[in-house]
């Protein structure tokens, strides 16, 4: 992986063979990424890790206004790029059922089903979101560990922190994610 951060240079460049060798050389891991965040998919799921590799690639390599740093910030690109395209997923899964009550979940609930659900999905993104203005830090540890599938020790590299502030940060991203789940599913409840 140490090639990595040297392609990445040589891709910007110019070079024309960089993208092949970058994708030669990233694609098991992209691979273990995506299929980190598949893994709680529905068994039905129509996208498969394949295709979500090949999609967020695609979305990678045309990152023109990009300046990358180096394999990490590659990856964790990699990993937001995926993200967005489980939301788009989602979104237009979601457009084509809606209609129900969402339902009342905590954090943790949402972080095992958030695919079986695109509600939930949806609800925790927008949440995420939210946290992301308030404290931009929490939230891309919280887009690097959930959607990224990184380790503490990898995001404390990227963020340019301690593995003890992830840990730290990743608990407190937590509590908060999980009362704004609760908030915004208080309303939706029926009070018969």
């Amino acid at each position: 992986m140490a090639n990595v951060t040297q392609l990445l240079v040589e891709f910007q460049e110019g070079n024309p063979d960089a993208a092949d060798r970058l994708w030669s050389e990233v694609y098991d891991e992209l691979r273990r990424i995506a299929h980190y965040k598949l893994r709680h998919e529905r068994s039905s799921h129509t996208m498969s890790t394949t295709a979500l590799v090949h999609e967020a690639y695609l979305k990678l390599i045309d990152q023109s206004q990009v300046e990358w740093e180096d394999r990490l910030h590659f990856f964790a690109m990699s990993s937001r790029i995926m993200r967005n395209i489980l939301i788009d997923y989602a979104r237009r899964r979601s457009a084509q059922k809606r209609g129900g009550d969402r339902p009342h979940v905590q954090l943790d609930d949402a972080i095992v089903s958030a695919e079986k659900s695109a509600h939930v999905f949806l609800a925790l993104d927008e949440a995420l979101k939210q946290l992301t203005e308030l404290d931009e830090r929490l939230g891309r540890v919280v887009e690097y560990r959930f959607f990224g599938g990184m380790q503490e020790q990898e995001i404390a590299e990227l963020l340019g922190v301690s593995k003890r502030t992830v840990r730290r940060d990743w608990r407190k991203a937590k509590g908060w994610l999980s009362r704004a789940l609760a908030d915004n599913a208080a309303p939706s409840e029926s009070t018969d």
